[in-house]
């Protein structure tokens, strides 16, 4: 017997609805209706945040970390311009707790005067010196930690070991670290780790193992191939910073490039 038409198409569109979403697609669709989501679009965020979300996916970013309302995460050196802070604090508000981990001077100055102009955005926002001697974040108690572009500071100035130690005994059996920095290639010679504020994954993964942290996944996200990570003043000649100054005839090359190449590091504190 014969199906008419209509009844066929009608069908074919019944089983094209009923397929499930899967793989990449799904995980963007649910990042996308997401609290974090919802978080990303505060109209408390700046515009010049915005701007970078093209380069830095933070609905995607946090997805990926695992972070939700409920949880205790500390954020550790948000800069003065409090980029991440802008969308983790409305994500947290009302649910959870978020401590700033900032050290003193003026990036810890111009956040907290951030936060202070806007209590109803940030009035529960912890913002914390850094190193925390005091204890004002209990050991034990954080769901996730996450630091952004950070990582290659700490081994520059030789912090990294300590630093991933704190990180450690803060965070608690099972909590999240949540690593996103610029990337080396394996093959390039590791001196310039010292100098260029790239670094190799395998450094950080080797980091995080000798604080106890065990590696979980990886992600892509914040991936750029078009950045050679060979720059002759290092990965600041890159947006947003631009150290070559506006009269660099290679300016509009770095522009089209875009922000830098990054990993995007999960690991995990054994329970």
């Amino acid at each position: 017997m014969r199906i008419p038409h209509a009844l066929a198409s009608a069908a074919a569109l019944t089983a094209i609805v009923a397929i499930p979403l899967s793989g990449a697609f799904a995980k963007k669709e649910a990042a996308a209706s997401s609290p974090i989501a919802a978080a990303a679009a505060a109209p408390s965020r700046t515009p010049a945040n915005t701007a970078r979300d093209k380069y830095r996916h933070p609905v995607e970013t946090l997805t990926f970390f695992g972070v939700k309302p409920g949880q205790t995460v500390v954020e550790y050196s948000p800069g003065g311009g409090g980029w991440y802070t802008e969308i983790l604090a409305p994500l947290l508000k009302d649910k959870g707790t978020l401590y700033e981990a900032q050290a003193s001077g003026r990036g810890f100055d111009t956040l907290k005067a951030k936060m202070d102009a806007d209590a109803a955005t940030y009035g529960k926002v912890k913002l914390i010196p850094w190193p925390d001697t005091t204890g004002s974040i209990p050991a034990g108690s954080v769901d996730t930690l996450l630091t952004f572009r950070n990582v290659h500071n700490m081994v520059m100035n030789g912090t990294a070991d300590a630093t991933f130690k704190a990180f450690y005994g803060l965070l608690k059996p099972g909590g999240t670290l949540g690593i996103v920095d610029h990337r080396l290639p394996e093959d390039r010679d590791s001196a310039l780790e010292k100098s260029s504020g790239y670094l190799k994954v395998s450094t950080i993964k080797a980091l995080a193992a000798g604080a106890g942290f065990t590696f979980v996944e990886a992600s892509e996200i914040n991936a750029n191939p078009k950045d050679s990570a060979d720059w002759a003043k290092g990965v600041w000649t890159l947006p947003p910073t631009l150290t070559t100054g506006e009269a660099d005839p290679d300016r509009a090359k770095y522009l089209a490039i875009g922000e830098s190449d990054r990993m995007t590091l999960k690991f995990v504190k054994p329970k």
